[in-house]
């Protein structure tokens, strides 16, 4: 079985949970929403083609290679937003159009938003029969993307190259530490003249998390829904998937 594996590291990453009111959480690692999406910012695909998306997701099964669940980082903010009924008739596609009111009309809410500190993760896609792309497309895409790529939000830029690659294996846990190994030789030459990695080598993988129909290569030890699967992109309706998770050793 062929599958395209990639890295995620950044300073900052926010891997989105049910929100409800005031509060914006982040999981450990991402969820089947956040990866399409990267694809999908990756290949040039719009927020409102929904057939793309809906291909997309159709498409594809993903396993996740936890290495480093980060720091949490907690957020507050402040928005000032109009009332609904100072918007009634006004145009408010845009946040410029919301905030082009008096400014005595403006009310102001606060939220907490959760991010993650120098977390890392592994990622494995597997194609399904009817995948719109292939896996080296999805590779090229992932190594020049359309769109500016991120962890979660705008202000969670990634800190090294994604360096996708298509390996073949039989089983989630076998490619990610076959990918290790590719990428610890494709480091180790560059040291500096005192024999220290030029770019930090990967952490070892900590934890699995993966989608019905992935051979994981490891019996789960848990399994829960995940509110992760999209509906509809542009109404933010997101609707459960089952995800399956395997501990394979603790961070220190």
């Amino acid at each position: 079985m062929d599958y395209l594996v990639f890295q995620l590291r950044a300073p900052l990453a926010a891997w989105g949970e049910t929100a409800v009111g005031e509060y914006r959480g982040s999981a450990d690692h991402p969820g089947e929403s956040s990866l399409l999406g990267l694809l999908a910012a990756a290949l040039g695909v719009e927020r409102d083609d929904e057939a793309a998306l809906q291909s997309l997701q159709l498409g594809y099964l993903f396993a996740v290679g936890l290495q480093s669940a980060g720091t949490l980082l907690r957020d507050y903010h402040t928005a000032q937003v109009p009332s609904s009924s100072t918007l009634k008739g006004r145009p408010h596609a845009t946040r410029a159009d919301e905030l082009a009111v008096p400014r005595h009309e403006l009310n102001t809410i606060l939220s907490t938003r959760d991010h993650r500190q120098d977390a890392a993760c592994l990622v494995a896609v597997q194609a399904r029969e009817d995948a719109p792309h292939g896996l080296s497309e999805l590779a090229g895409a992932l190594r020049t993307p359309r769109f500016v790529l991120y962890l979660g939000r705008k202000a969670c830029p990634l800190a090294t190259p994604l360096w996708p690659q298509v390996v073949a294996a039989d089983s989630a846990l076998s490619v990610f530490a076959t990918y290790r190994a590719l990428l610890q030789a494709r480091i180790t030459p560059h040291d500096d003249r005192w024999g220290r990695p030029a770019v930090e080598l990967p952490l070892p993988v900590r934890s699995l998390s993966w989608s019905d129909g992935i051979e994981a290569g490891i019996a789960a030890q848990l399994s829960a829904p995940r509110k992760d699967r999209v509906i509809r992109r542009s109404r933010w309706q997101f609707g459960d998937r089952l995800e399956h998770r395997a501990i394979l050793a603790e961070e220190p």
